[in-house]
């Protein structure tokens, strides 16, 4: 669709003058404003993400239970996303009957509330209720955005367009470890920090209540005079009248379809909605299940295990894998709209594989390769010794084993490979040996290949978020006909955040069971599954209007049927 044509109207028998009119990014103003507005709602999607990480590092510190309790920090972190399950599952719906602006309204209000929440917890259960509605208005969010964004772009920049959301969510990663960092030295730190997140959700409130509505959402509710009113300024003059009569007609054609009233349940009795659903919601759980939230949920907790003690240090070198998340953003709505979504996800993945191996060397090296426990110098300092030392042989002793034993470990000072001591992990403790010049851990040994696993996340970072970053939300804006645009796109947002949940809730007790080596190991083998199932299932659609998508997944339906006894290996061939 090139300036002029509405997000969904029909491109099938335009005129090649009308193709040929390209649309400059940057070319209408208005559009730009509209597309940043909505993606308010993905700047509180990445906020949310970012910011919990820095401020679990500090809730531990204030809440004792937390501290002792890898299962209630994993309820902290992804009871946001048991709330986006909510708010995704029951936002496809609030999108079809009340609009994308109203739906915007309603989340930001949900978003604001949870944020006052969570500064004022009292308790660790509290602080969980207001992650818990947070959750719900992100969820309505990550659904609503891009489906407004489509909707008002034209087709040779949509995936651009689109891709501005994701930059947003991006972009307020970003933002939230820069305020992480601005208030590491104030009282109330992670109060302040989740706080403030309530201040995006009123700023969109208040701009999105002078927007319009999708103009194309107008037509299907016999609103034309408003949805024309929008057009004109959305569409290019020379293209509004061929583009209020292809609006006319796509909609007089859904009208057409809702009249035989097929229920919700029939659309998976089609064959290309059913291939388009497999299409867009693989690619949304693959988005979780390749680990891009273990990345950003726990990178300082991952920096801290790969041998950063302090939190400051983690949260600086974490805001070096959230810039490189903007940094590919960026690079990804250039790319999407000139590579293609099929391309870019194909390459992204690939790249994601390599640096998760790199991870899992990573670690694998740094759980060799500690400083070991002088045991002398350890029972030495009295009432400081780990009580574990005394039950077990001194050759077994090194850092790991410290920490294992629910220690902590203090380093030589000067060099911290070289014999160090093993404490009770209390402040008393870790007190002294600060004062003393040396280095305190707890949640990870000092290691010589820290470095390495800085660098696999900065790579997986650089991989990810051009390609998986961006083409899961653009392609489930565009691969559904109208009537279930809002129902598919939730069905797949849900499953992207049930994903989520399931990566948040286990990622740390995984590491518990198996090691951080092999947990990165596991998600690497997931990766290299979904490079799969994109090369087999996903079509390229770039610069392709919405019925010239629906046209294409019925084609594709009518392919499959003649050749579903084919071999996979031979399908994969023919497409």
């Amino acid at each position: 669709m090139t300036m002029g044509f509405l997000p969904g109207t029909s491109r099938l028998n335009v005129s090649n003058a009308s193709r040929q009119h390209k649309t400059s990014f940057f070319g209408n103003g208005y559009i730009i404003g509209l597309t940043v507005v909505a993606g308010i709602g993905g700047l509180l999607f990445g906020y949310d993400t970012g910011v919990i990480s820095g401020a679990l590092l500090y809730i531990r510190d204030d809440f004792k239970e937390v501290a002792e309790s890898t299962i209630l920090q994993e309820t902290i972190v992804s009871m946001a996303v048991a709330g986006a399950i909510v708010g995704a599952a029951i936002g496809g719906w609030l999108n079809d009957a009340y609009g994308r602006r109203k739906t915007t309204l309603l989340a930001d209000i949900v978003f604001a509330i949870g944020a006052v929440c969570m500064a004022a917890a009292p308790d660790p259960y509290v602080l969980i209720l207001g992650r818990l509605l947070i959750g719900v208005g992100v969820g309505v969010a990550s659904i609503t955005a891009p489906i407004y964004i489509a909707e008002v772009s034209p087709s040779d920049i949509r995936g651009g367009l689109v891709g501005i959301n994701v930059l947003m969510i991006t972009a307020g990663q970003f933002l939230s470890y820069l305020v992480n960092l601005a208030f590491t030295e104030v009282p109330g730190t992670w109060r302040w920090m989740l706080g403030v997140s309530g201040l995006p959700a009123i700023i969109q409130f208040i701009l999105m209540y002078f927007l319009p509505e999708s103009p194309r959402w107008l037509y299907m509710k016999n609103k034309q005079v408003e949805a024309v009113s929008v057009l004109e300024k959305i569409c290019d003059p020379d293209c509004l009248r061929s583009e209020i009569e292809q609006l006319s007609a796509a909609v007089d054609e859904e009208l057409r379809r809702s009249q035989l009233k097929i229920g919700i349940f029939d659309l998976f009795k089609t064959k290309e909605i059913r291939l388009a659903l497999l299409a867009g919601v693989g690619l949304q759980a693959f988005q979780q299940l390749c680990g891009i939230n273990t990345v950003m949920y726990y990178s300082p907790t991952i920096v801290e295990l790969a041998g950063f003690s302090s939190n400051k240090t983690a949260l600086l070198l974490s805001l070096l894998v959230a810039g490189m998340n903007a940094i590919g953003s960026i690079l990804g709505i250039y790319l999407i709209d000139k590579c293609g979504r099929r391309l870019l996800a194909l390459t992204s993945l690939f790249g994601v594989f390599i640096s998760l191996g790199i991870l899992s060397g990573a670690f694998y090296l740094t759980s060799l390769y500690v400083p070991a426990v002088d045991i002398h110098q350890s029972l030495g300092r009295a009432g400081y010794a780990c009580p574990a030392l005394l039950d077990s042989s001194p050759s077994l002793w090194n850092c790991n084993g410290c920490l294992d034993a629910g220690c902590g470990f203090c380093t030589a000072t000067g060099n911290q490979m070289l014999p160090g001591s093993c404490f009770v992990a209390n402040t008393t403790a870790e007190g002294y040996c600060l004062r003393s010049s040396h280095q305190w851990f707890t949640d990870g040994c000092p290691s010589s290949y820290g470095w390495l696993a800085i660098l696999g996340l900065v790579l997986y970072i650089a991989f990810f978020s051009p390609g998986m970053g961006t083409v899961p939300w653009a392609v489930n804006s565009e691969i559904y006909p109208e009537k279930y645009r809002g129902t598919c796109g939730g069905i797949a947002a849900t499953t992207n955040w049930i994903c989520n949940l399931i990566v948040a809730q286990t990622f740390l007790s995984l590491i518990n069971a198996v090691g951080t080596s092999k947990t990165f190991l596991i998600i690497a083998a997931i990766t290299l599954v979904a490079f799969f199932y994109v090369l087999a299932l996903l079509p390229e659609t770039k610069g392709m209007g919405f019925e010239e998508v629906e046209k294409l997944w019925q084609e594709r339906a009518k392919r499959w049927s003649r050749t579903k006894k084919i071999s996979p290996s031979q399908q994969t061939l023919l497409e």
